[in-house]
């Protein structure tokens, strides 16, 4: 059930809030979720990640990483 809320901000910072919402295609009302449940989340549980790692967590998998040939152009790059 989602209810409404009101918060004082500076205006600033709202204004930057919401510029970095709209790069990032999300609502400021959902990034002051997700950093509410973070919040929450974290002091229950030390070992939760953030939303957004969670939602990526396993599109890559260790043998992504370690056969790509963007690993090989890094590896070579930095010798």
């Amino acid at each position: 059930m989602e209810t409404k809320l009101t918060l004082k901000l500076d205006q600033a910072i709202i204004q930057r809030a919401k510029q970095y919402a709209e790069e990032h295609n999300r609502s400021v009302s959902k990034l002051v979720e997700d950093y509410f449940r973070n919040l929450i989340v974290n002091r229950k549980d030390k070992t939760h990640y953030s939303p957004l790692v969670e939602e990526l967590s396993g599109v890559i998998t260790p043998d992504d990483i370690n056969n790509s040939d963007y690993t090989s152009y890094l590896e070579a790059k930095y010798e």
